[in-house]
Parts: C-alpha cells; sequence; structure tokens
C-alpha cells in the first residue's frame, strides 16, 4: 500500500508537493526540532502538512505509519536509507557552578559515581543510560547511580541549572547555556565527536513528492549552515 500511494503522489509531482508528511524524531535531535529547518519547510511548501511525534521509544516507523524518523546513525535499522541532518556530534557532562563550588570538579570519568548526578531514561522500565566515555582510544561506560532521574531532556535541564548535580547530554542541547556560563562542560577529553543525526526512511522505488522534497530542503539547509 505504501508504495502504491507513492506512485499515485507521484502522478502528480507537476503539481506543488501536498499531502500530510508524518515524521517521528528522538528529543535530543536539536538540528531538527530546533525549528528553522522545519519552519522554512512549510513556509516553502504551504500544501504538505506536517505532524511530528518527538518520543525516544525505539520501533519500525513503516509499522506505524511513519513517512521518515529523525535518530542517531547506531540506532538506524541497516535496510534504511539515511541522510545525514547536520555533523558529528559530541555528548558533553555539565554542571552549574553553584554545584562545582560545592563538591568540586571530576578529573576523570570514573569519580563520577562519587558525585550526585542528573539521568535519563527512556521509559520507567529501563536502567537509566549509561554515560560513554573514550580514553586512549578505547571506549568505556560509566553506570552512574543519579539521585535524579527523568525521560524528559528539559527537566533534566533545568535541574542542572538549579544546582542538583553533574548531567550529561548532547552538546547541541547545551551550547548556549555553555556560552552564556550557567553550565560549565566537564571531562571533554574523554568525549570525542561520532556520527550524528539523520533523517531515515524507507528504500521505494516510488518515493513521494511531499517526501522527497523535505529530503532535498534538509540537503539545502545543512549546505547553508
Amino acid at each position: 500500500m505504501t508504495e502504491i500511494d507513492g506512485a499515485l503522489e507521484a502522478t502528480g509531482a507537476r503539481d506543488a508537493p501536498r499531502g500530510h508528511l508524518r515524521l517521528t524524531a528522538t528529543s535530543i535531535a536539536e538540528p531538527f526540532l530546533s525549528g528553522p529547518l522545519l519552519a522554512d519547510f512549510v513556509e516553502r511548501y504551504p500544501h504538505v502538512t506536517v505532524d511530528v511525534t518527538v518520543t525516544d521509544d525505539e520501533f519500525d516507523i513503516v509499522a506505524h505509519g511513519f513517512d521518515a524518523g529523525v535518530r542517531l546513525g547506531e540506532v538506524i535499522e541497516k535496510d534504511m536509507i539515511a541522510v545525514p541532518l547536520g555533523g558529528d556530534q559530541q555528548e558533553r557532562a555539565a554542571a552549574s557552578p553553584a554545584y562545582l563550588a560545592r563538591h568540586g570538579i571530576p578529573a576523570h570519568p570514573r569519580e563520577l559515581v562519587d558525585h550526585r548526578c542528573v539521568g535519563w531514561r527512556r521509559a520507567p522500565e529501563l536502567a537509566p543510560h549509561r554515560w560513554e566515555f573514550v580514553e586512549n582510544g578505547h571506549p568505556f561506560d560509566v553506570a552512574v547511580d543519579p539521585q535524579f532521574t527523568t525521560n524528559d531532556l528539559r527537566l533534566m535541564l533545568r535541574m542542572a541549572l538549579a544546582g542538583t548535580g553533574i548531567t550529561f547530554a548532547p552538546e547541541d542541547c547545551l551550547r548556549d547555556r555553555f556560552n552564556d556560563g550557567t553550565l560549565v562542560p566537564l571531562l571533554e577529553e574523554f568525549l570525542p565527536p561520532f556520527p550524528g543525526f539523520f533523517i531515515y526512511f524507507p528504500q521505494r522505488r516510488n518515493m513521494a513528492p511531499k517526501l522527497r522534497v523535505l529530503i532535498d530542503h534538509i540537503r539545502r539547509f545543512k549546505q547553508s549552515d
């Protein structure tokens, strides 16, 4: 049915792209969710309606009726076509100046077990996300025991800003706070870059025009950055 829908939409490709575009994105996909990319798209293509579901659940986007998804490259199924949304990403550990003044600055990731931490978990039944680092080319992770855990990135950052403890998030989500000094980056030498976010979709002989123009728009937007 998806192939048929795509073929039917393609027959009207000479007209302005139109239709309902269903997308899903992880909550940390800041290059996609920050606003300008999507705002410019809906301005350019007024006949395409866009529905974005933000969730950190991992699932089959085709089975759930989505046209495309946005995730980190490492968690995308191998049979999908993936188009990069930007450059490499970096995780960052961070804390407020007030917290660091009270509790000190960790010199090595393993010292995090002695600090109060603000963690993230994707779902209530899952363990908090393990914090991943690299030392001398060798990856390792630290199973911090967060004093405060949430599945909401915004709440996690608010708690770190309030001095609750050290948190861990993509640099895109923290950069403004680093720039204004309300959060301080930590352990930077242990956090090298890694492949970033991609928009992904199933391989189809007939891609719907509404999705094709989004992919083309993302490529143009990336080149203009």
